[in-house]
Formats: C-alpha cells, sequence, structure tokens
C-alpha cells in the first residue's frame, strides 16, 4: 500500500511540473504574395476549452501561451484579406521558456482591390506610398479619369532610356518604352496626355489594360495645340501667350460660329517697360537690323531687340497669369492687376477680387505657381520655404487663403492634385532608394465639380456626340 501511495505521489508530481510548462507562441501573419506583414489582423485562437481573441501589432505579430503536445486552432480575419485557417501543435521536445515561431499566409482578396480607395481613410499629412520599385524611378504621372496612373519612369536617366506604365494602384497593367529621349508628360484641351520627347510629342491612348502611342509633330503641337487651354461644350479656350513677350491675351473660339472673342488682356507693365528700353542701350548695327525686320514684318523694332537681347537676362521674368475653368466659370489670376477675374462661359466678366499672395515672395515661398484638382475643380497655390512644400486653397470668392497645408517630405517633385489628394515625387535625400510616387489627404473633402476633361464633362460629351 505504501509503495502504491509513493508510486501515485510521484505521477501526480510530473503532472503538475509537466503541466507548469509555458511555452511562448509567436504567429507572424504575411502576405502570400508580397511576403510583407499584415497588421490589424483579427486572430482567434481556440484551444479545445477556451478561445482567446487578439489583434496583430504593426508588425503583423501576436503572441500568446500555450503547452507542450497541445494544439490551437488559429482562425484569422481581415477586411482586405481572405479569411484564413491553420493549427499550431506545440511539439512535446518543448519547455518551459521555449519559444515557437510560426508563420501564417493570407491572400489579398482581388475584389475589393475594385474598391481601394473608397475604402482607404488616409489621415492628412500621412504619406502613402502609390508606385514604387526597385529598378524604376518615377519622372512624371497623370492621373486618368478612370483611377489608372499613367506612370513616365527610367532605370538609372530619362535620357537614357523611359518606360510609360500604366498602373492600378496595385499592379502594372500595361508598359512600354518611349522611342525618343522623353521630357515630361502633359495634357491637351481635350485631357488626353502626351509625352514630350526631344525631336516629337507622342499623344498616349489608354483604355481598360491597354495603352499605345501616336507621333506627332513637335512644332505642330506647339503651334495649334499647346495654346489651347479649355474647352467646353461649344467653346474653346486659348491664349496668345509667348514666353518672350511680356503680354498677352485670353479669347474664346465658338465652335459652333466659328467667331472669336477676347476675353482679357495680361502684360506686366513694368517688364514691358524694361523690355522696350532696351532698345536704347544697342549699338547702331542691332538697330539697323531691327528697323529692317520691323519694315519687312510690320513689328515693332524695340520688340525685336526685346526678344532676342532682354529675354537673356537675368532680369527678365515671364508672364504668369493662369486661367482655370469650373462648373461654368473661368477664372483668370491677374497678378500684375492683384486681381482674380470671374467669367462666365461666354466670357463676360461676372466679378472681381483683389488678391495677395504673391506679395513678399521671399518671405512666403510663393513659386508662381497654381494647380487645379482635377476632379473637384479646386485651385491651390504652391508656396516653399525651407524645402518644404506648401498648399494652399484659394477662395474663388474673396481670393484668400486662409491656411497653408505642409507636406510631410521636403524636396518633392511634381505636385499635383486630384480627389482632395496631393501626388508627388520624392526620393530621401542622399538615399539609394528610386524615386517613388506617393499621395497624401488633404483637410478637405470638396465634392466633384463640372471640370473640363475631367469625369464628368467627358461623359456629358460622350453624350452629345452620341
Amino acid at each position: 500500500m505504501r509503495q502504491f501511495l509513493i508510486l501515485f505521489a510521484l505521477l501526480i508530481g510530473s503532472y503538475n511540473t509537466f503541466s507548469q510548462d509555458s511555452v511562448v507562441v509567436v504567429i507572424n501573419v504575411i502576405d502570400d504574395n508580397t511576403k510583407e506583414s499584415v497588421h490589424n489582423v483579427n486572430v482567434l485562437i481556440h484551444n479545445g476549452v477556451e478561445d482567446f481573441r487578439e489583434t496583430t501589432n504593426g508588425k503583423g505579430i501576436v503572441t500568446f501561451i500555450g503547452h507542450p503536445q497541445e494544439r490551437y486552432i488559429v482562425q484569422l480575419s481581415h477586411e482586405k484579406y481572405i479569411s484564413a485557417n491553420d493549427i499550431v501543435s506545440v511539439p512535446k521536445r518543448y519547455v518551459d521558456g521555449d519559444t515557437l515561431f510560426k508563420d501564417i499566409e493570407m491572400k489579398f482578396e482581388s475584389i475589393k482591390t475594385q474598391t481601394l480607395d473608397e475604402m482607404t481613410v488616409l489621415a492628412p499629412g500621412v504619406p502613402l506610398p502609390v508606385y514604387k520599385s526597385k529598378r524604376l524611378h518615377v519622372e512624371d504621372f497623370e492621373v486618368q479619369n478612370d483611377g489608372n496612373i499613367l506612370l513616365l519612369t527610367y532605370p538609372k536617366r530619362l535620357k537614357k532610356g523611359s518606360e510609360l506604365i500604366l498602373y492600378d494602384g496595385r499592379q502594372t497593367l500595361n508598359n512600354f518604352q518611349v522611342p525618343d529621349k522623353a521630357k515630361e508628360l502633359v495634357r491637351d484641351y481635350r485631357g488626353n496626355p502626351h509625352v514630350v520627347c526631344e525631336n516629337k510629342v507622342y499623344g498616349i491612348h489608354s483604355e481598360n489594360s491597354t495603352i499605345g502611342i501616336s507621333s506627332l509633330e513637335k512644332d505642330y503641337y506647339m503651334k495649334y495645340l499647346a495654346p489651347i487651354l479649355d474647352t467646353n461644350s461649344t467653346k474653346m479656350y486659348f491664349s496668345t501667350f509667348n514666353p518672350d513677350y511680356p503680354a498677352f491675351e485670353y479669347f474664346a473660339y465658338d465652335q459652333l460660329d466659328s467667331t472669336y472673342s477676347k476675353i482679357i488682356g495680361v502684360e506686366d507693365d513694368l517688364m514691358m517697360e524694361l523690355y522696350r528700353a532696351e532698345y536704347k542701350w544697342m549699338d547702331i548695327r542691332t538697330k539697323l537690323w531691327a528697323a529692317n525686320k520691323e519694315i519687312q514684318t510690320g513689328i515693332d523694332k524695340e520688340i525685336w531687340v526685346g526678344a532676342n537681347y532682354f529675354t537673356k537676362s537675368i532680369y527678365y521674368k515671364e508672364v504668369y497669369a493662369p486661367l482655370f475653368h469650373r462648373n461654368d466659370s473661368l477664372f483668370i489670376f491677374d497678378y500684375y492687376k492683384d486681381k482674380l477675374y470671374t467669367f462666365d462661359k461666354e466670357g463676360d466678366i461676372l466679378d472681381s477680387v483683389g488678391i495677395y499672395h504673391h506679395y513678399q515672395p521671399k518671405r512666403t515661398g510663393w513659386k508662381k505657381q497654381l494647380i487645379q484638382d482635377r476632379k473637384t475643380g479646386q485651385i491651390y497655390a504652391v508656396f516653399d520655404r525651407g524645402g518644404y512644400s506648401y498648399l494652399g486653397w484659394v477662395d474663388t470668392k474673396t481670393g484668400e487663403i486662409t491656411q497653408h497645408v505642409k507636406l510631410e517630405y521636403r524636396y518633392v517633385n511634381r505636385i499635383k492634385v486630384h480627389g482632395n489628394f496631393i501626388y508627388y515625387t520624392y526620393r530621401p535625400f542622399e538615399s539609394t532608394q528610386k524615386k517613388f510616387l506617393y499621395k497624401e489627404r488633404l483637410p478637405y473633402d470638396f465634392g466633384k465639380a463640372l471640370v473640363p476633361n475631367g469625369d464628368e464633362l467627358v461623359e456629358k460629351n460622350k453624350s452629345l456626340r452620341n
């Protein structure tokens, strides 16, 4: 009897010792495609007796205490991934204080990719990489009306070879080599993107996952297409802007009756005075040449001298007075009269307000750059202070800027706004990282507007043609 009790006590003691062995189980949840950690995954752990609920941290990890020779059913769920189940078994050889690591993969649910932009809620001022590559730099980009992004990229140097990529936010839909030395992406008055190259301009046509190009003579594009700024259902708006002349005019062309009407003229009075005064200081030979040019062309001899000599001076500055179109209104910023003019779609003036955000550019960082959100039609002024870019929303009713939104990174490039998001290219200073495309959400929630060649006007023009 005594021997039996001793044996029983030994068995109970060994059982208690075994039951006290605690093993740390570390579960690492990763994406099955990218192998990157997935955070905020809901994890349900069941051991046959009770359930434990945890959430993966920012590194995609969740931990719990297990015991040797026990099995745990792990269920994973996430709003953007397909739910996954797995079994974690703690081997008998593990003793108290050991750690067991377990990787569990989750598959991204492609159906939800289509609504990714609507589901993502990005806090203002938080940069989100839109496109990144270990091989390619992003030189320029255009956000399409269908949400796809057209990227102008290059592996080492832009002039040594560039690629056009059609990107949907998660994967490359199509790409091909640009047949010339590319410089930048631009849009024509119809909203069609073009890649400007050294010798030619190529029109880009994209639909769904296909992309193609058509060749245009560069002189033809610059002379006949570039001056056209905007259109509506019946009118075209264009300017007589010339970078070598400190004045120009805006016109409207009615496609129904083929008539032209002047909207407004813009002139930098101080620059024009200096421009014409250059003739006084020229030598006799140059004055004779300018006089002959005036006889041949009818253009003032002072303009000939100004265009050929003063424009090469450090004192010459191009005229900047952009036009924007939103709904049925035209907005023209005449910085030389300190006025923001509002016109109707016929070109008749409706209102004018004072603008002063271009004053003291050294202190404010004014960069002579206004950009428009192609989806909401809102207009933003760009400032630069200490390498940091700031965007100020322009209230077209008052002409005032009441708030400056600072971008997170320093020395960003190609700033554009689309759908209340700021897009830009950026590479950390002295970094080996390629130049990525990022976006930040603005602290505004403007709705869609009727913007030429934006989503709504494109659909309207299609219905008119049909």
